[in-house]
C-alpha cells in the first residue's frame, strides 16, 4: 500500500478549495475569485451578516443557482463538450447525462460511500500503518476529518458508473463552466478507456505469500500515477477553457506554459480552505498531488510532444509510478522505475507469531512527504530526487486482542530504502532517527546492542526499533525484536539485485501515500487552494 493509496480510491466527486479563475483580458491570472462557501461580505447591499452560534467557529453561506441559471448552464453543455473534445483530441462517442446536486445530497453521498465502499476498509487499515510510520499522529481520527475535508472541498463530480456529470447547485455561476470542462474531460476519458476497469484493477485482500508480495510491490504505484493522469488532463481542459473565455481566445497552456506554472505555484496557499489548512501534511499533499503534479506531467508531455500523445497516448500507455509523474522526462524516455523485491519472509514471521497485514512501495512521493514532515521542505526537495527504491512490510501480532488490533502496538513493520548516493542515505537515516522521540514516549537507546556506528537500537513501549545505514541502503524495523529484525534485514538485503526492476504490470497496488491520493480523488473534483482545479 503506498503511503497514499487509501486516498485515491473514490473517483466521483469534485472537491474545490479555490475558486475558478477571474481573469480579465490582457492580464495574467494571478488571483482567484472568492472560494465557494465563503461567508457573504457584510458590506454587500441587502445582506444581513450571519451570526455565529454557541460552539461555532465558522459559518458557511450557500447561495443556490436558480432554475433559470441551471438551464443556462445546461444549454452550454454541448458547446463545452465540443470544446473539450477538440482541446484534448478525445472523441465524443455518446452524449452525456448531467444533473445538479445539492449540498445535502452530496453529504449523504459521501457518508454512504464511506460506509459501503470496499476501499474505505483499505483506507482504515492503512491508517494504522501511516501512524506506525509517524505520518499521522497516534491519536488522529482519520475518518471524521476526511469527511470534513471532502465536504469543504466539494465542487462537482463525474460518476463513471452512471456516466453522469454532477454539478453542484451552490457553486457560483462564474465557476460552473470551467468545472464543467473539467468533468467533461473525465467523461471523454471514460468513453475512451472505460474508467471503471481502467482505475479499478487492484487485487483484493492481503498478500499471503512471497509471489503475491512482489506482485503488489511491482505494480504498487499504478493507482497514484493513473489518478494524476486523469486529474492532470482535466486540469489542462479546465485551464484552457478558462483562458478561452477570459480574454485569451485561441490560447492554451501549450501556448502559455507560464499559466500552468502559476496554477501549480498557487497550491501552497490554503487560506481559503480552513479544514485543509489544518490537515496533516500527508493529507494535504495526497489531496493536491494529482492536480498539481498531474498538471505538471501533462503540460510537459503536451509541450514536448503533441496533444494526441498527452491525452490519448497517455491513457493508452499510462505511467506506473509517482516517480514518472514527478519526472515526465523519464516517462518519455521509458526509463526503468526503481523497484525493490522482498524475499520469502513469511516463515520467519509465522514462527514469530505474526500474520501478514500490509505490503507495498514507498515511492518518491512518499519519501518527499516523509522527509518534509520529519525534516522540513528544503530537505525534502533535496532528498526526494535521490530516492532509488523503497519497500515496506507490516505484520500484526496474532495474539493481539481485538482492542489491541485497533492500535499501532499490534503492528510491526520493516522498511528498506535504496538511494542514489551514500550522503542521501545518511541524511534520510538521520532525519528518520531524529523523529523517533515524537513517535514513542520513553524512547531509550541501547548502545550496547549496536554493532557499530551504522546502527541504532532503541527500546519503546511498542517493541524494539532498529535502524541501520550501509552505503546507499537504509533499514528501519519498528516493533520486531532485535534478533528477528537482523534476520529480516539480512534476507531483504540479500534479495536485491544490482539494477532497478521495471514496473511492467498494470494491476494496481498499495502505496502508502499514493493510495490516499487515489482514494480521495475518487470522491470527485477538488480545487486545490488557489489552483483552479476540478476533482472528479
Amino acid at each position: 500500500m503506498s503511503l497514499r493509496r487509501a486516498f485515491w480510491v473514490f473517483t466521483a466527486i469534485v472537491v474545490l478549495s479555490a475558486a475558478s479563475p477571474s481573469w480579465s483580458q490582457g492580464t495574467t491570472p494571478d488571483k482567484a475569485a472568492p472560494a465557494p462557501g465563503k461567508p457573504v461580505p457584510a458590506t454587500q447591499s441587502g445582506v444581513t451578516p450571519p451570526q455565529l452560534e454557541s460552539g461555532q467557529t465558522s459559518i458557511t453561506v450557500d447561495s443556490h443557482l436558480t432554475k433559470a441559471q441551471e438551464r443556462q448552464l445546461l444549454a452550454k453543455l454541448d458547446e463545452t463538450f465540443q470544446f473539450v473534445s477538440k482541446d484534448t483530441g478525445l472523441e465524443i462517442k455518446r452524449p452525456i447525462k448531467s444533473t445538479f446536486t445539492s449540498r445535502e445530497a452530496v453529504n449523504k453521498f459521501l457518508r454512504k460511500k464511506f460506509d459501503e465502499d470496499k476501499d474505505t476498509k483499505r483506507m482504515e487499515s492503512s491508517e494504522l500503518v501511516l501512524k506506525k510510520f509517524g505520518l499521522l499522529d497516534r491519536d488522529f481520527h482519520l475518518r471524521p476529518f476526511l469527511l470534513s475535508l471532502l465536504t469543504e472541498q466539494i465542487a462537482g463530480f463525474y460518476d463513471n458508473k452512471t456516466q453522469t456529470m454532477n454539478l453542484l447547485d451552490w457553486l457560483p455561476m462564474d465557476q460552473q463552466e470551467p468545472v464543467m470542462a473539467h468533468e467533461l474531460t473525465h467523461a471523454l476519458q471514460d468513453q475512451r478507456v472505460n474508467l471503471s476497469k481502467w482505475e479499478n484493477q487492484e487485487q483484493d485482500g492481503v498478500a499471503k505469500d512471497v509471489a503475491e508480495d512482489n506482485k503488489h510491490i511491482q505494480t504498487d504505484e499504478a493507482d497514484t500515477a493513473r489518478e494524476a493522469v486523469l486529474e492532470g488532463q482535466a486540469m489542462v481542459s479546465f485551464a484552457d477553457y478558462a483562458l478561452q473565455t477570459n480574454g485569451f481566445p485561441g490560447k492554451t497552456l501549450k501556448d502559455m506554459p507560464e499559466m500552468g506554472d502559476k496554477l501549480r505555484a498557487g497550491a501552497g496557499d490554503m487560506s481559503d480552505s480552513p479544514v485543509l489548512a489544518r490537515a496533516p501534511l500527508l493529507l494535504q499533499q495526497s489531496l493536491l498531488f494529482p492536480y498539481s503534479e498531474g498538471l505538471g506531467f501533462e503540460q510537459e508531455i503536451l509541450t514536448k510532444t503533441s496533444t494526441e500523445r498527452a491525452f490519448a497516448g497517455v491513457l493508452d500507455n499510462p505511467p506506473s509510478s509517482s516517480f514518472e509523474i514527478m519526472h515526465p522526462d523519464k516517462y518519455l524516455a521509458h526509463a526503468p522505475v526503481p523497484v525493490m523485491r522482498l524475499p520469502d519472509i513469511h516463515p520467519l514471521l509465522e514462527q514469530a507469531g505474526y500474520a501478514p497485514y500490509d505490503v507495498g512501495v514507498m515511492g518518491e512521493l512518499d519519501v518527499r512527504i516523509t522527509a518534509e514532515l520529519f525534516g522540513g521542505r528544503p530537505l525534502a526537495v533535496a532528498l526526494a530526487p535521490n530516492w532509488n527504491g523503497g519497500v515496506y512490510y507490516a505484520a500484526q501480532r496474532k495474539n493481539a486482542t481485538e482492542a489491541e488490533k485497533q492500535t499501532t502496538a499490534s503492528l510491526a513493520l520493516l522498511y528498506s530504502s535504496r538511494w542514489k548516493n551514500s550522503d542521501s542515505a545518511r541524511s534520510f537515516f538521520t532525519v528518520f532517527e531524529e523523529e523517533l522521540p515524537r513517535q514513542y514516549d520513553g524512547l531509550k537507546r541501547r548502545k550496547e546492542d549496536e554493532k557499530d556506528e551504522t546502527e541504532r537500537v532503541y527500546s519503546t513501549h511498542e517493541g524494539d526499533v532498529f535502524l541501520s545505514v550501509v552505503d546507499d541502503r537504509v533499514w528501519v524495523s519498528e516493533g520486531f525484536d532485535l534478533a528477528l529484525a537482523r534476520k529480516l534485514r539480512e534476507a531483504v538485503d540479500g534479495a536485491q539485485g544490482v539494477g532497478p526492476i521495471r514496473m511492467a504490470s498494470v494491476v494496481k497496488g498499495n502505496e502508502l501515500a499514493g493510495g490516499l491520493s487515489h482514494w480521495m480523488g475518487s470522491f470527485g473534483m477538488v480545487l486545490p487552494p488557489r489552483i483552479n482545479t476540478v476533482l472528479r
